[in-house]
């Protein structure tokens, strides 16, 4: 899967957006850049939930989060989300969002809206109820395409989901929970169902394509020692020789680490780090490793331990806690460790944009990159 083209008209902060993600680029990584409050974020938000969200009933709350508010206008007959063109490697599918006014009853849709190339999404964003309590007004996300006929965009639709994915800081402000949980952030409540902290948690439960950079991904580093070890039993019960995938993890994390080796606890509690000096082993406490060591792990085992190829990747900020030799580094890790996905990278970083050539670079106002000719006249 490659995004190609994404257009936006008018959704909070973006205004009149449209970006190409070229196909033949190589590498397929796209710095996304602009100054503080452009948007990327919402951007990268706004992808994810559309393409993850959208078949899968268990998600539809997240739409409706983060189209809260999203009005159409008295007298309009739509108002368009999102034009997302995918490239399957066989055909461009255009999709494209939009939202109209549309009546229910209960959850039962008042018209059929069944045409070949439409597939209605959700409704969302209740207006005032009528007087007996059960018609009202509402919003309705569709999803219109081309080539494909409905069942054919379905299955499209749930492939997709499966083949894209966010990561970002947790601290980030995410759009697709309800406002409620968001002021949560400007609350010091200490209890689980108040704490914005828990929600994230619970959400990303749920959210199976969401990765948030979080201090050092334990579970996600234990479950991967955990599937290698798996590996290698079912491989000697096939042969009657143990596989390499267990050792074979290991040295990829040793290598990361530089002089420093990773070892899995022999009851698989967590995981110990060591320093090794002049054949000398000394235990490294969690202070003893940097912040930018820790992440830099943590996103090489996401990608591995979730298998994660041939996918739409977006990474909100992936720069932060990185020198900036490691931002302009993280490129080179990006192609080495799972070439195959597409990779879109919301950035403020001079350093990461230079590991690309300036057609790789996409920008959005205020922009990041100054043009040359501002550079000459400034000069």
């Amino acid at each position: 899967m490659h995004l190609l083209r994404v257009q936006v008209p008018d959704f909070r902060g973006l205004k009149n957006i449209d970006i190409t993600f070229e196909k033949d680029f190589i590498p397929k990584i796209f710095p996304l850049g602009s100054q503080n409050g452009g948007g990327k974020s919402t951007l990268l938000q706004l992808i994810f939930v559309l393409l993850h969200c959208s078949v899968d009933d268990d998600k539809k709350q997240f739409l409706q989060n983060l189209l809260q508010g999203f009005k159409v206008a008295d007298g309009e007959e739509k108002r368009v989300l999102a034009l997302i063109d995918i490239w399957d490697r066989e055909k461009i599918v255009k999709l494209e969002f939009y939202c109209r006014k549309h009546s229910l009853l209960g959850d039962i849709f008042l018209e059929d809206i069944q045409p070949e190339n439409l597939i209605p999404l959700c409704n969302y964003s209740s207006a005032k109820q009528s007087s007996n309590n059960q018609e009202q007004n509402t919003e309705l996300l569709l999803c219109g395409f081309n080539l494909l006929k409905n069942n054919e965009a379905k299955l499209f639709l749930d492939k997709l989901s499966r083949k894209i994915f966010l990561a970002a800081p947790s601290t980030q402000v995410f759009l697709f929970l309800p406002l409620d949980f968001r002021k949560l952030l400007f609350s010091n409540s200490s209890k689980e169902d108040k704490n914005y902290y828990a929600i994230l948690e619970s959400t990303r439960s749920k959210l199976n394509g969401l990765f948030t950079y979080d201090f050092l991904a334990v579970k996600l580093l234990i479950k991967s020692f955990k599937d290698a070890r798996d590996r290698d039993f079912r491989e000697a019960i096939k042969t009657g020789n143990y596989g390499n995938s267990y050792q074979a993890l290991i040295n990829d994390l040793n290598r990361l680490l530089g002089n420093k080796r990773i070892n899995l606890n022999e009851d698989f509690s967590g995981v110990n780090f060591q320093l090794y000096n002049n054949g000398e082993a000394i235990e490294l406490y969690p202070e003893d490793l940097s912040h930018g060591e820790l992440k830099r792990l943590s996103i090489y085992i996401w990608l591995k331990s979730r298998n994660i190829k041939d996918a739409i990747v977006l990474m909100d900020e992936v720069e932060i806690a990185f020198h900036p030799d490691w931002q302009y580094q993280i490129i080179s890790d990006l192609k080495e460790w799972t070439p195959s996905n597409q990779y879109i990278l919301a950035t403020h970083s001079y350093a990461l944009c230079e590991a690309l050539t300036p057609a790789h670079v996409k920008e959005i106002e205020p922009k990041l990159i100054k043009s040359e000719s501002n550079i000459t006249n400034e000069s």
